[in-house]
């Protein structure tokens, strides 16, 4: 499967062979064909391992106590690293795009597994957690996050002035000031279509062939810019958003 990460993401999903994918793993093209029986169900596989990389990656940020909008953050800067690290994860943003509209041999449009929706899916997800238990705020009503109380998994509520603290299996922090309600749907929608054109952005750019650390430094960028926007600027200190340094 390695193999054919490497060949999708460097040739695309409709140059690259089935005899160069077997010729890069060092098998026969027979013995590749035992495991996948078409180029669709191996393109399909390497688009099932990014998406559960992705999923793990965001698995762990909460179970290790992080908030939504920082295991957020975070995978951001996951996702720069895996787009030099693991070819899966570029290779499924190349297959997603070219087959989009393309109708398959099995009469289905588009890629079987859709990784630019599961990206999205993150995103929106992460975000309309952070909404709900009152992590966004920005400036509402003339309050920029104080006093603000929040629910987080496992029935903890967490009542604070600008503070981000975790507990347990659910985030307990105190939240500020704007809390669920305040997001209209056309603030709300804005703001979702912003951070998740924003996120996948970070795969174009790495497809300019910036290095990790120029990219990391535009996440970096990215996110001063955000954030405020979303949690109000007295309360971006509650969040760490600079990426791990080098040789982290």
């Amino acid at each position: 499967m390695y193999a054919g990460a490497e060949m999708f993401h460097r040739n695309g999903y409709a140059n690259a062979t089935l005899v160069e994918i077997a010729t890069a793993a060092g098998v026969t093209k027979g013995a590749l064909y035992f495991h996948f029986a078409s180029k669709d169900e191996l393109a399909d596989a390497v688009q099932q391992r990014g998406c559960g990389l992705l999923h793990e990656a965001v698995r762990v940020r909460r179970e290790a106590g992080a908030s939504p909008l920082q295991t957020l953050i975070d995978t951001t800067y996951w996702l720069a690293r895996m787009l030099h690290e693991d070819p899966a994860v570029p290779a499924s943003f190349r297959i997603t795009k070219e087959c989009a509209g393309v109708v398959g041999a099995d009469g289905a449009v588009g890629a079987g597994v859709d990784f630019h929706g599961a990206v999205i899916g993150v995103v929106s997800g992460l975000l309309r957690m952070a909404r709900d238990v009152g992590e966004l705020g920005g400036r509402v009503g003339g309050a920029d996050g104080v006093d603000g109380v929040g629910v987080g998994a496992g029935a903890r509520v967490g009542v604070g002035v600008d503070g981000v603290g975790a507990g347990g299996a659910g985030w307990a922090g105190g939240v500020g000031g704007a809390g669920v309600g305040v997001w209209d749907a056309g603030r709300w929608e804005g703001a979702e279509a912003l951070v998740g054109a924003a996120v996948c952005g970070i795969e174009i750019m790495s497809g300019t062939g910036m290095s990790y650390w120029e990219l990391q430094r535009k996440v970096a960028a990215l996110w001063g810019l955000l954030l405020p926007s979303l949690v109000g600027e007295g309360r971006v200190a509650g969040y760490r958003t600079e990426g791990p340094g080098r040789g982290v």
